[in-house]
């Protein structure tokens, strides 16, 4: 390559096919190394703080709405997210719920695994509702790996198998989250990159996954050639979203001022790491999830919010000290339409756990909560609030890691008098009665996190800012 050199006033000016290239002395570049630079552009990220199901749609609607890039990081369309405009219900499971805002992109990260019949299905059922233009603010990472409708009919045998094994299934949503998050693991697995190149080693290396699966669970049924077509098909629909989502983010956090919303699914009690294992997904939901999700550095993110319904749910099986199997159960199941976005399931209800949202603070280090459905306690005469655990009279210090203990804790309850009257058009903190501001209050104390946004409704308007 030609280059011409020039020297001038200590610095010497290169140019590279015309370009002029500035070079400092090499001091002055070491002594600028040495000074830490503050990340230009930083992620603001929502997650679950509980058991999934806290309405994270919502508030990363709300904080979307002036987002410049919205971001996911894991799971798959396991994971369900509604959120409602103008009294229109959309229903988000890869999509990220960000979508609605068109003046911001929405990326998939490579921690993200992806089902395609999936993802086109749900974008069409909500263009239908008034979704618009999505294909063209929409970025697929070329890292995140690809679910396989085999992988979904081996999620359903593995839970058979569980069931008549054990008796008791992990209730997964069958969506083929599990064994996709396996074949990545084993390293067998195909990403996006794969479908996007050339098709006829795609086709070898899909031709060889498939077959192993089909060792594994002999009566599998998996029409190899159909499932071909259709991933040739939507490989042409899926190029013109794919990019290097590395470079994609570096840009967008080292670039012009932005703003940038991470979403997570799922959500902590749910971490495949740090959740109620087994009775958890395969994806990291937690914090560290951003960074080996989206290819973030630690030090680029800011903000992270903790999403918190003001009582506690759980979808499928496992243990859950604050459970109310009874009336109280079936009543916050009712008012809090507590049914599941994926699967259709009822939720299990039951009081706020605050040993376990303090837990998920301890992992992800909240900046702080969003307290939603607050408007689902306005009936009850007396609330409670889970502060304690003990096992055989013996207080728990921390949250325990063994599930066998897990379903033998007796919980200690802090009793609140009950509001007992509506919440929903309430629109600032100063209006809420003042039993209710006594809950929150407690909340924060206890947490030692400030509240941030409360929810009394299913409408944007329905976020009550504190500050």
């Amino acid at each position: 390559m030609a280059s011409d050199s020039t020297m001038s006033n200590g610095r010497e000016t290169v140019s590279l096919n015309g370009e002029p290239v500035v070079k400092r002395p090499r001091e002055s570049v070491q002594e600028s190394l040495r000074v830490p630079k503050e990340p230009q552009n930083k992620v603001t990220v929502v997650l679950g703080a509980q058991w999934g199901d806290e309405g994270k749609g919502k508030v990363v609607d709300l904080l979307a709405m002036d987002a410049d890039i919205v971001c996911r990081c894991q799971g798959g369309n396991n994971a369900g997210h509604t959120v409602v405009v103008d009294k229109v219900e959309y229903d988000f499971h890869l999509l990220p719920s960000g979508v609605l805002n068109k003046k911001a992109v929405s990326f998939i990260g490579n921690g993200v695994v992806i089902h395609l019949p999936g993802l086109f299905e749900e974008a069409e059922k909500n263009l239908q509702k008034g979704l618009q233009g999505w294909e063209e603010r929409l970025k697929i990472s070329d890292r995140a790996h690809i679910v396989f409708n085999f992988h979904q009919a081996v999620d359903g045998i593995q839970e058979q198998q569980r069931q008549q094994q054990e008796g008791k299934n992990l209730g997964t949503t069958k969506k083929g989250i599990g064994p996709a998050y396996s074949s990545k693991a084993a390293r067998n697995g195909l990403r996006v990159c794969d479908l996007v190149s050339d098709f006829k080693v795609f086709e070898d290396k899909f031709r060889v996954l498939a077959e192993h699966f089909l060792t594994m669970y002999p009566n599998l049924n998996v029409d190899i050639d159909s499932e071909l077509q259709q991933l040739k098909e939507y490989a042409e629909r899926l190029r013109p979203l794919v990019t290097d989502g590395v470079y994609f983010m570096h840009k967008a956090l080292t670039g012009p001022n932005k703003k940038i919303l991470v979403e997570g699914a799922n959500a902590a009690l749910l971490d495949i790491d740090f959740g109620t294992y087994p009775f958890v997904t395969s994806s990291n939901c937690t914090v560290g999830g951003v960074c080996t999700g989206l290819g973030v550095p630690p030090s680029y993110v800011g903000r992270v919010y903790g999403v918190v319904k003001a009582y506690t749910t759980r979808v499928g099986v496992g243990a859950f000290p604050t459970e109310q199997n009874n009336e109280l159960g079936a009543l916050l199941q009712s008012r809090g339409r507590e049914v599941g976005v994926t699967t259709g399931r009822k939720r299990r209800c039951g009081w706020l756990d605050l040993i376990l949202v303090r837990y998920a603070h301890m992992v992800n280090g909240f900046s702080a909560i969003a307290l939603t459905k607050l408007d689902i306690l306005d009936t009850l005469p007396e609330i409670k609030v889970g502060v304690a655990y003990t096992v055989d009279d013996k207080p728990l210090p921390s949250f325990p890691a063994n599930m066998d203990v897990l379903t033998r804790v007796s919980v200690k309850y802090e009793t609140f008098p009950g509001w007992c009257c509506g919440t929903e058009g309430v629109r600032s903190f100063e209006q809420l009665p003042s039993q209710a501001q006594n809950y929150i209050r407690f909340i924060e104390d206890f947490l030692q996190v400030p509240v941030k946004w409360i929810g009394v409704g299913k409408s944007r308007e329905s976020m009550i800012k504190l500050f």
